[in-house]
């Protein structure tokens, strides 16, 4: 598997969060203003950085469901990279407003599910699918404005602090994983991770 150890570029050391790669590591998979889904007990945490856009994304959004089915140990954190225009800035944004009423899984999982690009409509037609309060969404999207912007700025600079090209890129432990991994992929670098650790 090709993977790249995050502190072992300049990136990691010129981390705006922490002086070394471990701190820039525990402040890019412990944001509390970012999703995640945390199973009792887990071990090894995936970052994930997407935009709804992405097709590769949406891809990598199956394997991940699989890898979760299968492991039961390992957690995903959800770090919206809207790279993509407008519409993925909308999205990104909207998916963050979504955890105010809880919804941010149902919503992630209705827009990955959405095919095509996306536009206003498709993602308020993807908010009514997943259950979310349209109404509520507006109202948080400008009461917590800041926060969400600031969300999305921190990631925007992790990834640029990462040299990143692209979605999806994964963060598995200490690896830097780019593209769409396989579960296959994602199970051996799980494996990996917790062999090293």
């Amino acid at each position: 598997m090709a993977s790249l150890c995050l502190g072992m570029g300049t990136a990691a050391a010129q981390a705006p969060q922490a002086n070394d790669g471990a701190g820039m590591l525990k402040s890019l998979q412990n944001d509390p203003a970012m999703p995640s889904v945390a199973p009792a007990g887990y071990d090894v945490t995936i970052v994930v950085f997407s935009d709804y856009q992405c097709p590769y994304c949406r891809k990598l959004h199956g394997s991940l469901k699989q890898l979760m089915r299968q492991d039961r140990k390992v957690r995903i954190v959800y770090r919206d990279w809207p790279i993509f225009g407008a519409a993925s800035v909308e999205a990104a944004r909207s998916a963050l407003a979504a955890r105010y009423q809880g919804k941010h899984a149902a919503f992630n999982e209705a827009l990955m599910a959405t095919s095509g690009r996306l536009d206003s409509q498709a993602i308020q037609l993807a908010a009514q699918r997943a259950g979310v309060d349209v109404k509520r969404l507006k109202s948080d999207l400008v009461s917590h404005k800041g926060d969400i912007d600031a969300a999305l700025a921190r990631t925007a600079r992790f990834a640029d602090l990462m040299n990143l090209s692209g979605t999806p890129a994964l963060v598995i432990g200490s690896y830097l994983l780019p593209g769409a991994a396989t579960p296959e992929m994602l199970g051996d670098a799980v494996a990996m991770v917790r062999k090293s650790s």
